[in-house]
């Protein structure tokens, strides 16, 4: 490499260099170093120069690189939400636009299928982001609760909330959707003063009396209060059933839960599933009685087969893999299928023929698995995830893939073949506090409703409906 004066000379003595190669001479090599990569100093291309990295050189604000990508993070961001607030949006797939595609329907080069997966593709890539307007029997709070996540239920008719409250801890709702309609974009919150100081780990739908009867939460330990899974009645919120009376409220100790999921499969009727550390507990609301299936980690994410009376379960260590749970937890044959990535599994959803498995992980993989094979058919590239808990929506009316990233976009894919169709900006500026809450559906608001896609980001509720 030559000597010590010759290689001082690769440091430039100035700031103000231009971000241009530069070629230096050392005997009969010669070494091309991009300045724009320099160690110890940040090019700013609005000034057109560099900037020492080292401290002293500026302590009143010193620039580090977390804050450097921060800002040009926010920009980038800026910049889309400028281009998603044009009423001319970019087509999901090159080559295809909307003459094109009904030239080809004409002549017939299009089957019905085809012709309505790119119909909704189309229309996904001309939603556009209209605020909704939330009435409470309390403002204020409106205007100070955070949204931490939401939830829709079977119909699509309404919306669970868990909002964080600014005096500390966390406050419980249910958005009524039936006035989710344009152009007004109304809706209702009906409040409990219900509230705890525990994190909310996981969360689901239940149907205890009814359909969506009930919202099961696991709920964290706090100090000496043990953690616990809790069956919190709908009815205290706002009944759905005419007639029908606030229930109880149930709660069972279990500790260190990280998962839940209930049961709609008739052979583990009124039964609920959590995910603790190294083992999944099946309890059944009714009798009491429990289950117990020991595991090698952690359980992080788990969903219950409606056909077949089959578990499956995301673990920290990568495997996902079902219970039948008709078999004891003492033998060794109650493992259906087993299935690995590579880093901790945040979310499985089954497919409706439940022949196809989706799963995403920490390490921002999306797949889907044939579980006849134990094969991988298709990844979803694309989502960002280095260490959150990330729930992953599937469609397959629409034939998408919904998913929040931990950079805070949503991305939309196609189910079909993995395409993005779809990177959506959150409004807000990108924060850890503040990644987005996603719910799609066909048909928001209840069966006469249309698709769309509702956001809780900070205070504020935003619907991507379809035009």
């Amino acid at each position: 490499m030559g000597c010590w004066c010759c290689r001082r000379r690769l440091v430039p003595s100035t700031p103000q260099h231009r971000p241009q190669p530069a070629v230096f001479y050392l005997g009969k090599f010669h070494f091309i170093v991009l300045l724009k990569e320099l160690p110890g100093f940040y090019y700013d291309p609005e000034k057109n120069r560099y900037f020492r990295l080292l401290p002293g050189h500026n302590n009143c604000n010193p620039l580090t690189m977390e804050g450097i990508r921060q800002k040009e993070m926010e920009s980038r961001r800026l910049q889309l939400l400028q281009e998603d607030d044009k009423q001319e949006k970019k087509v999901p797939r090159k080559g295809f636009n909307t003459s094109s595609f009904l030239q080809k329907r004409q002549l017939g080069f299009l089957s019905v299928t085809s012709y309505c997966r790119l119909a909704h593709e189309l229309r996904l890539s001309c939603m556009q982001r209209k605020k909704v307007h939330i009435r409470s029997s309390d403002p204020s709070a409106l205007a100070s609760d955070r949204f931490n996540l939401i939830l829709a239920d079977t119909n699509s008719s309404r919306l669970f909330t868990v909002n964080d409250v600014r005096v500390g801890g966390s406050k419980y709702g249910i958005i009524s959707l039936r006035g989710l309609k344009m152009p007004t974009l109304q809706v209702h919150m009906h409040e409990n003063l219900y509230f705890t100081n525990r994190k909310v780990n996981s969360v689901c739908w239940a149907s205890l009396n009814h359909l969506d009867s009930h919202i099961l939460l696991c709920l964290m330990g706090l100090a000496e209060t043990p953690g616990c899974a809790t069956l919190l009645p709908a009815s205290l919120f706002v009944s759905s059933h005419p007639g029908e009376r606030p229930g109880m409220l149930c709660s069972f100790r279990i500790p260190g839960a990280w998962s839940c999921a209930w049961s709609l499969n008739i052979q583990a009727n009124n039964c609920f599933s959590t995910g603790l550390s190294r083992r999944v507990l099946l309890t059944n609301v009714v009798t009491g009685h429990r289950q117990s299936y020991g595991t090698n980690s952690d359980v992080l994410a788990q969903q219950f087969a409606l056909l077949a009376p089959v578990l499956y379960n995301g673990c920290r260590s990568g495997e996902v893999f079902g219970i039948d749970v008709r078999c004891p937890g003492q033998g060794s044959g109650w493992k259906a299928t087993r299935l690995f990535h590579d880093s901790a599994v945040t979310s499985v959803q089954i497919l409706q023929e439940e022949q196809c498995l989706m799963a995403s992980d920490m390490a921002g993989k999306i797949k889907l698995w044939d579980l006849r094979t134990t094969k991988c058919l298709r990844e979803y590239k694309g989502h960002v995830n280095e260490y959150a808990y990330l729930p992953l929506h599937v469609h397959e009316e629409e034939e998408i893939v919904v998913a929040v990233g931990q950079d805070c976009y949503t991305r939309i894919w196609s189910l079909h073949d993995g395409q993005l169709l779809r990177t959506i900006p959150s409004p807000y500026p990108t924060s850890k506090a503040d990644i987005p809450s996603v719910a799609f559906s066909s048909r928001l608001g209840g069966f006469r409703g249309a698709p769309g896609l509702l956001m809780a980001v900070g205070q504020d509720l935003y619907c991507f409906s379809y035009s």
